[in-house]
């Protein structure tokens, strides 16, 4: 619920500083990347975590600009992304949707917690047991597909006379489930939603 309040500086549809911490102990900020990182650590955070494709572009027009003005809010950046990137025909999105994307990502270092979560939840798992994940991102779903595919894969040993042993993990979706029809009118955010679940093997 981070994302609906403006002061968090999260959405480009609500004015407020850029933040993005989902942590305010943290110390880097949005606004610490746009303003001081280099042309080349700005472009890596679009192309790499937002995947955007014009991120070339993107990333020229933020440090152009703060060399005239400092760029301090949400609405600043989301108004110059949307001025060089207004051309996008990809359906309902925002120009400024995967700048604001890879940026939150990187200060709040998401795909790293998202490893650290995925291993420490699966260490917690009692035979039989059952973990399930819903991502929002194809950055997101790749991690938890890996994995998943990773624990669930057969035990290789290191020498060559031995069979592999049986996975500890079993996979339940080979496949993400993805929200109907119906629930994507009634909860629009759940439209880029992918849910994967594994199960512990219990041993006999």
């Amino acid at each position: 619920m981070q994302l609906d309040h403006g002061e968090k500086g999260f959405s480009f549809q609500k004015e407020g500083p850029l933040d993005m911490r989902m942590d305010p102990r943290e110390e880097l900020t949005a606004e610490e990347i746009i303003n001081r990182w280099g042309i080349k650590e700005i472009g890596a955070v679009l192309r790499d975590l937002g995947e955007e494709p014009r991120w070339r572009r993107a990333a020229d027009a933020i440090v152009k600009e703060r060399r005239r003005n400092p760029i301090r809010t949400t609405k600043h950046l989301a108004d110059l992304v949307a001025s060089v990137l207004r051309c996008r025909t990809r359906g309902r999105l925002h120009p400024a949707t995967l700048v604001f994307q890879g940026l939150r990502i990187c200060v709040n270092r998401e795909l790293d917690v998202l490893r650290e979560g995925l291993a420490k939840a699966m260490a917690l798992l009692a035979p039989g047991g059952r973990l399930g994940v819903i991502s929002f991102h194809r950055l997101e779903d790749r991690i938890v597909k890996e994995v998943f595919r990773a624990a669930a894969a057969p035990l290789k040993l290191s020498r060559r006379d031995e069979e592999p042993h049986t996975p500890l993990f079993r996979l339940l979706t080979k496949k993400p489930l993805a929200p109907t029809l119906e629930e994507m009118r009634t909860n629009p955010r759940s439209r880029s939603a992918k849910m994967r679940f594994i199960e512990k093997i219990e041993r006999l």
